[in-house]
């Protein structure tokens, strides 16, 4: 298949430094899903509001995306920009904004996001009825869902589908949700949506154990990821650093020695998009030669980094792995 213009673009005029690791990284995502191996994608930031969904999406709906880690935040705020964007508030001068300003925001009930505010009452408040709803059915008759997996619920029950304000062609968790791809959401308590629960739980309205927590998202994925590697290997592209991409990636060392299994891949690939640079204790700037010892990469492993905005090298990479 032919490569599109903006593929062309950035094999013509990325050359060096961070243009060039971008280029060898998204060379490498390509033969590894040529080679018929899987790949993990973990969202860190504030990837689904900057709408990262227009081009995740297709990667998730072509099989280039074969499961996802991400923060709460990037499971909700997906959704949240779907129904509420014609909402959204923009504001290009964000760092001339006083404390005043923001207190000023936040009266007008306006969660801002770097140049980016989420509005409450049509975002948060009007996807957590919704919420409410399944949550409650699932504790009232003593079932036990992931989060993602109440998002999938009302996703495909169709009930927001009125009130979508983009093309859902460009929401990712939507994509997701018509695949059933597989999602870990580490640490979900720490967002908005786990807030709400959260809210339920000390009014006695909900059980905490109708939400499964982190120890099962990790037994999920050691299920997923044994059964996966029988046929194929798996890479991991890490957007961000933090949670969401430190829990799924010690999967791998968790099944070797803690387990003692034997005969488990290691993860075939790994590119980490990061603005954090190298620096002493850091984990999301840690060089990926560091795994090594951790046993999550082996020497052999393809292994990149580009040092620079995801907003901007994302889409880019994703670009050119869908030939656009």
């Amino acid at each position: 298949m032919k490569k599109g213009k903006v593929s062309q673009f950035i094999t013509d005029h990325f050359k060096h430094f961070n243009a060039a690791s971008l280029v060898d990284a998204a060379k490498a995502y390509e033969t590894q899903i040529l080679a018929g191996n899987k790949m993990m994608v973990t969202l860190a930031g504030a990837m689904s509001t900057a709408e990262l969904g227009k081009s995740l999406a297709e990667m998730i709906r072509q099989d280039k995306v074969h499961i996802i880690s991400c923060t709460g935040a990037n499971l909700e705020e997906d959704v949240f920009n779907l129904v509420a964007h014609k909402h959204y508030k923009r504001i290009p001068s964000y760092r001339d904004l006083s404390p005043n300003d923001e207190k000023d925001l936040l009266n007008q009930h306006y969660n801002r996001v770097t140049d980016t505010c989420i509005p409450e009452a049509e975002a948060m408040r009007a996807i957590e009825k919704h919420l409410y709803k399944v949550w409650k059915k699932a504790n009232d008759h003593g079932q036990r869902f992931f989060p993602h997996e109440f998002f999938y619920q009302i996703l495909l029950s169709g009930e927001l589908s009125d009130k979508y304000q983009i093309d859902p062609k460009d929401s990712w968790l939507l994509a997701a949700a018509e695949k059933n791809l597989p999602i870990i959401v580490p640490g979900w308590e720490d967002s908005t949506c786990g807030n709400f629960f959260t809210s339920y739980c000390i009014e006695q309205k909900m059980l905490p154990e109708t939400i499964k927590s982190g120890i099962h998202y990790m037994m999920s994925l050691a299920d997923w990821y044994q059964s996966t590697t029988k046929a194929s290997k798996v890479g991991f592209f890490q957007i961000g650093g933090g949670i969401a991409g430190d829990f799924p990636i010690c999967v791998v060392p968790m099944l070797h020695q803690d387990l003692g299994l034997e005969n488990v891949p290691m993860w075939s690939y790994f590119c980490q998009i990061s603005d954090s640079t190298t620096s002493y204790g850091s984990y999301s700037g840690a060089v990926p030669n560091e795994k090594i010892t951790w046993g999550k990469l082996v020497p052999e492993t393809p292994k990149f980094i580009i040092e620079s905005d995801a907003t901007i090298v994302a889409p880019l990479l994703f670009a050119y792995i869908l030939h656009w």
